[in-house]
């Protein structure tokens, strides 16, 4: 919906507004509609709207409410803004916008931290109380919408991404050891609260921070779902599928609010034709959907167009299709690593970038099926982790998941860039240790759906569809669906080759060809096999003086990797050469020396 900024003083001076500026100005695309600053005392506030709900000047931000001695800035959608405005009415609130942001304001005034409980939706926002000096910043269950913070002695300054901090300058920009061993053992992936920077963090999931005037904080985790067999609805398949498509539906449903026309992006798989045929079964005529193909590339198509086809002719969507030439890609893979807010290796980002640019001169909401696989079982490593036993949990994730060894991870990098102990498989463990995962599958998608994919799938989404001011919703993040899901036993999601019960819901209203198609992915084949122009770009970052001088990588290795590309795979298959380019890449990209 829109990028936040802001700054908090500890030291009694004031924010400085020139770096508050700068801030916002990185942000514009997230938000091209409209753009705010507000400060008071040791506070300011920035903030880029996009506008999904009351398009008039009333929703804009910061929303200061005078009598309530509050101000906020505000990033995502509250899709139950509605029912809670009338509840909160009832209560003797009284409104003046029709924007789901005031109705975040009046209940923080309502019920100060907790207001996070009675929030359905994705969101980031920051909270300011007048009186106090007081700030309160949160984030959604799943970490759908992103916050990130730098923090000192002297100041806080938090925004909607990475860059954006940078540019309001005095960053540690100085890589954090631990981050990048987690970056090289789970595809790129860093969890909260790491980043790749040592001086920047991120706020977790499901967190709300209370950050007091002379700088002290705690956090509080307001929701973490049982991945336990407390359902009353026990084993039974039926029950089971009935329950979930009722709640799927209610997710889709609650995701077309909006004051503006809503698209899907239609990969012609299982999860985003679900939701196609749901929000027909919702009387949703020429819902606009969107599809994108690349060329091949050695043999390996780029498209799956008869899919996404045969959905958009069944449910009689008003379908558009692109299909990207390879000749494209170099300029492509610059922009999307340009839109990073962190380093990502999944070749599909530069897919949703492009076609996220392409989606947005039609529309400002899309839906899509990120996380179905994580909350359902999908992937093909899942199985063999379900088939530990709960105490080896950890290690059947480490063998089925990891990209490699610690032993290997550290022969890559040179001794200063090194963590000296295997922290990855530590995460996993402390994190698997935790009581409320009845087995070794359980475990796995609880850190999964928990800790990993926000900083994945979900991120990669953010990013590339925030760049060009489009607003993405993941139906399946719902936190009511996943919170179900949870307690699902787990042979209902692993049986037909995984989701099974999706599968279930899908025979009820699509075509068998789709539900039993083998799984896709968004495919790229000129990044996945190093196409000339992408391994030109590889090895033009990987031998540029900066990255000799940050000398993060064994050179006699990346020398070995540039001659050879293929010969060099992760322990799932990607390319090692292009997880190593990537990071120097945004290095080099975001001008972080």
């Amino acid at each position: 919906m829109c990028g936040l900024s802001g700054e908090v003083r500890f030291d009694g001076g004031r924010p400085d507004l020139a770096a508050l500026e700068r801030m916002t100005d990185v942000l514009e695309p997230r938000g091209p509609d409209g753009r705010g600053a507000w400060s008071q005392g040791a506070v300011a506030l920035g903030h880029r709207r996009l506008e999904i709900i009351d398009l008039s000047e009333r929703g804009a931000q910061p929303m200061t409410d005078a009598q309530l001695g509050l101000t906020a800035v505000f990033n995502g959608c509250v899709y139950n803004y509605r029912e809670l405005r009338g509840r909160l009415e009832g209560l003797g609130h009284r409104f003046f916008s029709g924007s789901d942001t005031e109705v975040v304001v009046k209940a923080y005034a309502e019920w100060g931290r907790d207001c996070v409980d009675f929030l359905i939706g994705m969101f980031a926002f920051a909270v300011v109380e007048h009186r106090t000096g007081r700030v309160v910043l949160a984030r959604d269950r799943l970490g759908i919408k992103p916050l990130y913070v730098t923090q000192d002695g002297d100041r806080l300054r938090f925004a909607s991404t990475l860059p954006a901090l940078l540019a309001g300058g005095g960053v540690d920009t100085s890589l954090d050891p631990a981050a990048l061993h987690q970056y090289l053992s789970w595809h790129g992936t860093v969890p909260a609260p790491r980043t790749v920077l040592a001086g920047v963090r991120k706020l977790p999931p499901a967190t709300v921070r209370v950050v007091e005037r002379d700088g002290t904080y705690r956090d509080h985790c307001y929701w973490q779902p049982s991945y336990t067999r407390h359902s009353e609805l026990g084993e039974d398949p039926e029950l089971w599928r009935e329950a979930l498509h009722d709640a799927l539906r209610t997710a889709v449903r609650r995701r077309t609010t909006a004051d503006v026309p809503v698209g899907v992006l239609l990969s012609g798989g299982l999860d985003s034709s679900l939701i196609v045929a749901l929000l027909a079964g919702e009387g949703q005529q020429d819902v606009p959907t969107f599809a994108m193909g690349f060329e091949a590339e050695n043999g390996e198509d780029g498209d799956e167009f008869r899919y996404s086809d045969l959905i958009a002719r069944k449910f009689s969507t008003d379908h558009h299709q692109f299909m990207i030439t390879s000749d494209r890609l170099p300029s492509a893979l610059e922009a999307a690593i340009g839109a990073m807010s962190e380093p990502m290796v999944s070749h599909d980002a530069v897919a949703f970038h492009m076609l996220a640019e392409q989606v947005s001169k039609e529309v400002k909401v899309v839906l899509c099926g990120q996380g179905a696989d994580e909350v359902f079982a999908g992937y093909h490593w899942y199985p063999q982790i379900a088939s530990a036993a709960r105490p080896d949990a950890a290690g059947a994730y480490a063998r089925a998941y990891f990209d490699r060894t610690h032993a290997d991870l550290t022969a890559m990098l040179s001794p200063g860039f090194t963590a000296g102990h295997d922290v990855s498989t530590e995460f996993v463990r402390r994190h698997m240790a935790v009581p409320g995962a009845t087995t070794a599958l359980d475990a796995a998608l609880r850190l999964d759906v928990h800790a990993l994919m926000a900083d994945d799938p979900v991120k990669r989404v953010d990013n590339m569809t925030m760049a060009w001011g489009l607003e993405a919703r993941v139906p399946f993040l719902d936190h009511e669906l996943v919170d179900l899901a949870a307690a699902c036993p787990p042979q209902l999601k692993l049986a037909q080759g995984g989701k099974a019960v999706l599968k279930d819901i899908g025979r009820e209203v699509l075509p068998p060809e789709v539900v039993d198609r083998p799984k896709g992915y968004f495919p790229v084949p000129a990044v996945r096999h190093m196409a000339k122009p992408v391994l030109a770009r590889v090895r033009t970052a990987l031998t540029a003086p900066e990255a000799r001088r940050r000398g993060i990588f064994d050179r006699s290795l990346v020398h070995e990797m540039l001659q050879d590309p293929d010969h060099h795979r992760t322990h799932r298959g990607a390319s090692a050469l292009w997880q190593v380019a990537s990071l120097e890449i945004w290095l080099q990209t975001h001008g972080i020396t």
